[in-house]
């Protein structure tokens, strides 16, 4: 599984805004038959950036959340509340929808989202989007099963990053979630789209939402926005949870047969399953 994210916000430079109105400088607009789905994903991508400061995995403006809208969607959102749409498969048309650049979290509300298209431009919305969005849209060009993705500063999963090391699957809640150790992905410049090769390339072969991008961050990803929140929260917790683990001594590897038991059976059998 894979997902993208761009760049952080808080070391970027301001962006300027886009001139008001809700109309991109292309004239592009959100299509008639996607306005219901466009208008139910900027209320959960409002609300679920809430969750970012609530788990202190951000600091001032930093992180951002998107979510894939599918082209193919003409009824709006599933019934689950994930992403909106299950009708397209090959992402033509897609839009997504991510939070302005530099906004501050007090001030995040369903008409400050901006939406993009998958190449990164500005379809609606009166301010410039995240300087993170080439990454994000990356994601979603080359990862047709992603719906959401996050990226986060979070201290722990952070530091990881600054060291280049992966994160041990030395945890059950690890192979529950994560399916072995949370990798590295390479060092990329923000600002581009090269974060989100990164991101690709690093978790398009491997069962983890999350990849620590070298000095810089974790990227989550999910088939909605609020699984790639929940994976930005474990990413934290079980990277926290092994420093600690490494202050009193070598923490013991999981053997791989274990991983794969755990991760199908969190992933197929753990919680409410519907009836038959």
């Amino acid at each position: 599984m894979s997902t993208l994210p761009a760049t952080t916000d808080a070391t970027a430079p301001a962006e300027p805004a886009v001139q008001a109105g809700s109309t991109a400088p292309t004239g592009r607009t959100v299509p008639a038959h996607l306005r219901a789905a466009v208008d139910a994903a900027k209320e959960r991508v409002a609300a679920l950036h809430a969750e970012l400061p609530r788990w202190e995995l951000v600091v001032w403006t930093a992180g951002n959340v998107s979510e894939r809208v599918r082209a193919g969607d003409v009824e709006g959102p599933d019934s689950t509340g994930g992403a909106a749409g299950t009708g397209a498969t090959d992402g033509l048309g897609d839009l997504l929808v991510i939070k302005p650049s530099g906004l501050s979290y007090d001030d995040i509300t369903p008409g400050s989202m901006v939406v993009c298209d998958l190449d990164g431009n500005l379809v609606e919305g009166d301010r410039a989007p995240s300087s993170d969005t080439a990454a994000h849209a990356y994601v979603y060009r080359h990862m047709p099963e992603v719906g959401g993705v996050v990226h986060t500063h979070s201290t722990y999963a952070t530091a990881w990053a600054a060291r280049a090391e992966p994160v041990p699957c030395v945890l059950t809640m690890m192979a529950d979630e994560f399916g072995g150790d949370i990798p590295v992905g390479p060092f990329a410049l923000i600002g581009d789209d090269s974060i989100g090769r990164g991101i690709v390339e690093t978790l398009r072969d491997s069962r983890s939402p999350a990849v620590l991008m070298r000095n810089h961050g974790p990227f989550t990803i999910g088939k909605d926005a609020r699984s790639a929140v929940k994976a930005a929260v474990m990413c934290e917790e079980v990277a926290r949870t092994v420093h600690v683990s490494r202050q009193l001594g070598d923490p013991t590897r999981i053997e791989q047969s274990d991983v794969d038991s755990l991760y199908a059976r969190y992933q197929h059998v753990y919680g409410q399953q519907p009836a038959r």
